[in-house]
């Protein structure tokens, strides 16, 4: 399949997720009951919407192989589950407004409450971290200063933590199946509509069942392989690489793809998403880890030579394959994962034409000795480090300047923190260069 098609298909899934939102949203409105006030009813599908959006994030949640094909990988697919979730999330607030129950038993009211305060806490959680693109300068100013009081840090480190956060967050589905639990029995349509009813029950248990699937039988089949820790070292700029061995059928993938690294530590088992810098020819699964929470950072200290470990997936669809013209790969800090991987495969998964690679770091530069070592014999690969601290800066201009690249024949891929990102990206589309041809790796699954 072509890189066109491949995107093409990747589309469907964004657009099947609107269709049904619209097709839903349009059966309530024809199939509206005789003798519902206005007010109630439409909160009430806002209800109802909400619990299909919810529902369809479940869906998208599940790493299963069509989620993959249709969302063109699994983190575009992450992203589109954070999209519904709060989309529904926002639809609750109409709904509590102006819907009335139907005179259910006495714990349908209470069941919603639960039901919602329990989801609206987990959406903030999750956005709470990047509270820095959400709020207005004046904004970010005073929650900067009240960031530094103890309380403000004590919560801040609790509500960062990755692990808890994830284990908190897999309660998503219960509080689902409370809140449509609440409307099958309180809502006031489905006493006149037997469509209403059923197409609501369909729903809620299409999302309650979905959840079920990740929870019980997912984390217990895809893809799973033992390895083991056989080296931890430390490479600079606060990364820390990681070298598996595996201890039976080794792990197959495709060269920058990202997989789920179960690990066992001296605290305990952990379980975090990583691109797999290493080439699938190698004996070896590496990957490579930047210290940005508490258990990044604490990495060398936890996890040791010897200690078990299990990947799952592969993941993702970020890939050279079908590239044509000028290919660009840029990446910032330890966005040069997948790079390295693409880098490292280059006998076997030979790109298309000409490539400059550009790496802009801060200090250290990790990997740039075995980068020039492994583009050293060929003359249509290209490798220009970019360090911050000599007063350079990585641009769009500087790329295409730098390599010669017209930009009408360029094809853009990216990785790394997500205000770089959004700058190349803003300045490659004003230099010319197609937005169909500009490609990052969106990996941030909270």
């Amino acid at each position: 399949m072509s890189l066109r098609s491949r995107r093409w298909v990747g589309r469907t899934g964004p657009a099947a997720l609107v269709l049904v939102t619209a097709a839903y949203t349009a059966l309530w409105l024809v199939a509206r009951p005789a003798g519902e006030a206005t007010g109630s009813y439409l909160g009430q599908l806002a209800g109802a919407d909400a619990v299909l959006l919810m529902s369809l994030g479940m869906v998208l949640i599940t790493t299963l192989p069509w989620v993959d094909t249709y969302f063109d990988g699994i983190d575009k697919a992450a992203i589109w589950h954070r999209r519904v979730a709060i989309t529904g999330l926002v639809l609750l607030l109409p709904h509590i407004l102006l819907s009335h129950g139907g005179g259910g038993p006495s714990w349908a009211g209470p069941a919603g409450v639960v039901g919602t305060v329990g989801l609206v806490t987990l959406a903030v959680w999750a956005i709470l971290p990047r509270w820095r693109s959400v709020v207005p300068g004046p904004g970010r100013r005073l929650i900067a200063a009240l960031h530094e009081t103890a309380p403000a840090r004590l919560v801040s480190k609790l509500l960062s933590d990755y692990e808890i956060w994830r284990q908190v967050h897999r309660l998503t589905g219960l509080f689902l199946a409370v809140a449509a639990l609440h409307g099958l029995v309180d809502a006031t349509p489905f006493g006149d509509s037997v469509i209403l009813r059923w197409t609501y029950l369909a729903v809620s248990v299409t999302g309650v069942g979905f959840y079920l699937y990740r929870e019980l039988l997912a984390r217990r089949g895809h893809g799973l392989r033992d390895y083991q820790v056989s080296e931890v070292r430390d490479v600079g700029d606060a990364m820390t690489e990681i070298v598996l061995t595996p201890l039976g059928r080794p792990f197959e993938y495709e060269p920058g793809q990202f997989a789920m690294l179960h690990l066992e530590a001296k605290d305990g088992w952990h379980r975090h998403p990583f691109t797999l810098a290493s080439s699938p020819n190698e004996p070896h699964v590496r990957v490579t880890v930047k210290a940005l929470g508490d258990y990044t950072t604490s990495l060398q200290k936890t996890v040791k030579v010897g200690m078990p470990a299990v990947l799952s997936g592969p993941h993702g669809r970020f890939t050279h394959a079908h590239a044509t013209g000028h290919q660009l790969w840029i990446a910032g800090g330890v966005g040069i994962t997948p790079f390295l991987s693409w880098l490292r495969s280059l006998d076997t998964h030979p790109p298309a034409g000409r490539v400059d690679v550009f790496h802009a770091v801060r200090d250290d530069a990790p990997y740039a000795e075995e980068i020039r070592d492994l583009v050293a014999d060929r003359p249509d690969v290209g490798f220009d480090l970019v360090p911050s601290g000599a007063g350079r800066r990585l641009s769009a201009d500087y790329v295409l300047e730098s390599s010669g690249a017209d930009p009408g024949d360029a094809t853009v891929f990216m990785c790394g923190p997500e205000p770089l990102l959004r700058a190349l990206d803003t300045g490659f589309r004003a230099a010319g260069v197609p937005a169909g041809r500009i490609y990052r790796e969106y990996f941030d699954w909270r």
